[in-house]
């Protein structure tokens, strides 16, 4: 993809994307003939960003009537800092992303957010020009709306994961919970192929870095948990509260594109510990 220089943080690609294209799931609910013309007419400009801190300006390209970036690829960590504690979110492809809009003087707690480029990224601008096309499509603003209710329950699922007691229950749930969304099954386990800085695991878990660490070793030595060479992770077993057999069928069904690059979800595992279970 061809871009020019930087703006805001992110690059921009003038040629249009047709959004449909891009992400196909949003147009489940819309029979042949009013998809093709939706393809048509919903139209998008690209944007994209490297790894690293995404300034939150970049957020607004969209203007004051837009709707938002739609992720297309890519994950991005939303940090929010509120007095010496951080807390994160991931999201990844199929979710609207807007600017925080931390500083708004009506708040009466006043918090910073923080956007970091997990894996690179491309978005598809929703501008106010989207928006109106899009209004001939309530399937569509239903199924963005579906999303919104099911990034609210992922953040609900987080949130009661770093609740639990034993950074090692925290971490092993938090893993599971991530393979829903980015896992893939294959005859090592259930991959997720994210390369995840520990800072980031630690927030999403509501712990302190020395504290993960050794949690993540105990993981491993207990055969549950691997890191890829890649700097993935492998799970093995089943999670907990799910019945036998059951993970493969969850993983299947739930999971969306993974969104990092296929040589990285194709490099080798770590040999798993001895006596692991296998999923």
């Amino acid at each position: 993809m061809r871009c020019d220089t930087a703006t805001n943080g992110a690059r921009s690609d003038h040629t249009a994307v047709r959004v449909l294209d891009v992400d196909p799931d949003l147009a489940a609910g819309l029979d042949r003939p009013r998809r093709e013309a939706a393809a048509d007419r919903l139209l998008a400009r690209s944007v994209g960003a490297s790894k690293g801190t995404l300034p939150d300006k970049a957020l607004h390209v969209t203007g004051p009537n837009g709707l938002g970036l739609l992720i297309v690829e890519g994950v991005i960590a939303r940090e929010l800092l509120l007095g010496d504690n951080v807390s994160v979110e991931l999201l990844g492809a199929g979710d609207v992303v807007q600017g925080s809009r931390a500083d708004d003087p009506t708040r009466l707690l006043r918090s910073t957010v923080r956007w970091t480029v997990i894996e690179p990224a491309r978005f598809a601008v929703l501008d106010s020009a989207f928006a109106a096309e899009l209004s001939a499509y309530p399937e569509l603003t239903s199924a963005l709306l579906g999303r919104t209710v099911e990034r609210a329950h992922r953040v609900g699922v987080t949130h009661a994961i770093a609740q639990l007691t034993g950074v090692d229950r925290r971490l092993l749930a938090l893993f599971w919970h991530l393979a829903e969304r980015w896992g893939h099954v294959s005859h090592a386990g259930v991959e997720i192929p994210l390369r995840l800085p520990h800072r980031i695991v630690a927030q999403l878990i509501g712990a302190r870095r020395p504290s993960v660490s050794t949690a993540l070793t105990q993981l491993t030595s207990r055969g549950r948990l691997a890191r890829r060479v890649d700097g993935g992770w492998v799970l093995y077993g089943e999670p907990v509260g799910t019945p036998t057999g059951e993970v493969r069928r969850v993983v299947r069904l739930r999971r969306r594109r993974v969104p990092i690059e296929r040589d990285a979800v194709a490099t080798p595992v770590d040999r798993a510990p001895r006596g692991s279970a296998r999923a």
